[in-house]
């Protein structure tokens, strides 16, 4: 399973990327990118990921901007510290939404 992490705290990124491995380490490849602006130049030249965790606040806007920008149709998980975002995410491919921190089981769950 190949996994993008959009996420613009590098410490949280490295933390779900570790949580990831101790969860499964056959997954073949988890990138981690921290803008809109690196997510769309990396998805126009590449293979679409598995699956996506993305966090809300980017430092260069809100990650809803990416479904206006992409065609994403592959399963999204966020991962973000504000709940109040959780119908939005529901409405765009969003299979499950983790509040951080996040917590090993509600990431296994997820997955």
């Amino acid at each position: 399973m190949k996994i993008l992490i959009v996420e613009d705290e590098q410490i949280a990124a490295l933390r779900l990327q570790r949580l990831l491995m101790e969860i499964d380490t056959s997954f073949d490849r988890i990138e981690i990118l921290d803008s809109i602006e690196t997510v769309v130049e990396w998805w126009n030249s590449h293979q679409p990921p598995d699956l996506i965790f993305l966090d809300i606040h980017l430092a260069d806007g809100s990650s809803f901007e990416l479904f206006t920008l992409l065609d994403i149709r592959i399963p999204v998980i966020f991962v973000t510290a504000y709940d109040q975002y959780a119908v939005d995410a529901f409405k765009v491919n969003a299979i499950d939404y983790l509040l951080k921190p996040v917590k090993r089981v509600a990431l296994k769950d997820a997955i």
